[in-house]
């Protein structure tokens, strides 16, 4: 069997048995089920919300971070690209001097 033809088996066989498991009614409690509103519910959507903050939060600390290196890449290529340019410029007058 190749490899694709066991990934794929991997994945729908499991997905399968999820699929008909799920036929019959959720077993949950009412505070999860059956209210819609109340003070159980309104504090699962600010732990959500309060969730969403934190991973937002990291993943643009994750961006900001790798935009500080480029930055910072930027200006080390510049800073060298300057030194060499100087020392070319500095031998090229040395060799107009002296000739």
């Amino acid at each position: 069997m190749s490899r694709a033809a066991r990934v794929v088996l991997g994945v729908a066989l499991p997905a399968l048995g999820v699929w008909l498991a799920g036929e019959g009614e959720a077993m949950a409690c009412t505070s999860c089920f059956g209210q819609a509103e109340g003070p159980m519910i309104d504090a699962a959507r600010l732990g959500v919300w309060l969730l969403l903050g934190v991973t937002v939060a990291v993943q643009g600390a994750f961006a900001a971070f790798f935009l500080y290196l480029g930055r910072q890449a930027r200006q080390a290529a510049d800073r060298e690209l300057g030194e060499e340019w100087s020392r070319l410029q500095g031998e090229d007058d040395r060799g107009w001097r002296s000739a």
